[in-house]
């Protein structure tokens, strides 16, 4: 295989499981599908884009391979691919601090100071 067919190999299964995982095509037919899918095993896969992507590319690698070797090896790679490529393209979602405010202390509140009782030691 060829370098090029293999970058268009790599763009294609990124291409296929991002549509699958992520979109929800037009009219909302994916997004549909995807609820429509539940919990089971193909909700589940659908779920997961490193799953997927495994799913997606096999047939790839079925239509551009002829050996067995070949296809292992083209097979994973092809996913590996997807899931590096998926990773550069999005943005990691930073989880939201909780705000703190503390009530600012007045200053015309006079503090105690502390008394002290004869014959009792608070040291220990």
């Amino acid at each position: 295989m060829k370098f090029y067919e293999f970058l268009l190999a790599v763009l294609c299964v990124w291409r296929l499981t991002h549509l699958l995982n992520k979109e929800d095509g037009p009219w909302g037919s994916l997004a549909h599908f995807r609820r429509f899918a539940g919990n089971g095993f193909v909700g589940e896969l659908l779920d997961c884009f490193y799953c997927l992507s495994l799913w997606i590319a096999a047939p790839v690698t079925f239509l551009l391979e002829h050996h067995w070797k070949e296809r292992l090896l083209t097979w994973t790679a092809l996913s590996a691919g997807a899931i590096l490529l998926e990773r550069v393209t999005t943005r990691p979602t930073e989880a939201l601090r909780p705000f703190y405010f503390e009530d600012r202390e007045q200053e015309h509140v006079l503090q105690q100071a502390e008394t002290t009782i004869p014959g009792i030691d608070r040291t220990r």
